[in-house]
């Protein structure tokens, strides 16, 4: 897929997201529209916006925040319909505690944690614009009060009625952006909104950054395909044959993604290991 043109980016592209997230104040009232509650104030994590974190797989580009009473936020976009939301809330939420626990708090301080899917699609085709998931007790059907609350929002909810405006005005803002000519609509928060992408566009630093995580994002995905092609061409191999581990090792220490393809199509025909070192 070619790389979109950051002039042409939208609040539904994750890099764009985690840039207008990064204030602190759009980020307070986005959390307040998603969980109906009032936040007096947070701080964005900025260590884990917008940047390359190795053990998270890589870039992440999800928004974390915390207010003043140590309660946390994971907010993300997502533009494709994802099959296992769920599970992947249960991995934020999971990864929130792990970094608690690792600053020395014990099980009963854990802060309340919030994971929060901003969705341009029905994640549970209901027609909903709000999910709002927690843990219960199946027998009595009583809320637990284990602090862990995931919502997934729905851009293309159908139960406007039962809707704060604002939040309306928001996820029809998210669904139509850059899909209409114009934004219609003049709701302060989102003219605000609109008026802060406006400006990082103009910000030669965000282009830069944003190259640079594309940059990323794209040797991370070939690398991956490396991997993929050197477990199936060792398996190929092991299957059938007795394999050295100098020929092991310069199987993983290979980059070129065309000659590993070239010697796993050989691993296929290859009568002997011989035949297959002596043709690599």
């Amino acid at each position: 897929m070619a790389t979109r043109k950051f002039k042409d980016l939208t609040i539904r592209d994750a890099f764009m997201f985690a840039a207008v997230m990064s204030d602190p104040e759009i980020c307070r009232r986005v959390l307040e529209l998603a969980l109906g509650i009032p936040i007096s104030e947070v701080h964005i994590q900025t260590e884990k916006t917008m940047a390359y974190h190795s053990e998270y797989h890589g870039v992440r580009l999800d928004v974390y925040a915390a207010d003043a009473n140590r309660t946390r936020f994971n907010v993300e976009m997502q533009v494709t319909l994802q099959k296992f939301l769920p599970k992947r809330s249960r991995y934020y939420h999971d990864q929130i505690d792990m970094d608690a626990l690792l600053t020395g708090d014990s099980y009963e301080n854990l802060p309340d944690t919030y994971v929060i899917f901003i969705c341009d699609f029905d994640p549970f085709g209901d027609g909903l614009y709000r999910y709002s998931t927690g843990t219960y007790c199946r027998e009595t059907g009583n809320l637990v009060n284990d602090g862990v609350e995931t919502v997934y929002l729905n851009a293309h909810g159908k139960n406007r009625k039962d809707i704060q405006e604002e939040l309306l005005q928001f996820l029809d803002y998210v669904k139509n952006t850059g899909r209409t000519e114009s934004i219609l609509t003049e709701d302060p928060f989102v003219r605000h909104l609109q008026n802060t992408i406006d400006n990082i566009k103009l910000d030669r630093g965000m282009e830069e950054r944003y190259m640079l995580l594309e940059e990323m994002m794209r040797n991370e995905k070939l690398e991956g395909r490396r991997e993929m092609i050197r477990q199936c061409l060792l398996s190929s191999l092991e299957s059938r044959f007795c394999t050295s581990a100098e020929l092991k090792e310069k199987i993983v220490s290979e980059t070129d993604l065309a000659k590993l393809n070239a010697w796993f199509q050989l691993s296929l025909k290859a009568a002997s290991i011989e035949e297959f070192e002596k043709n690599m």
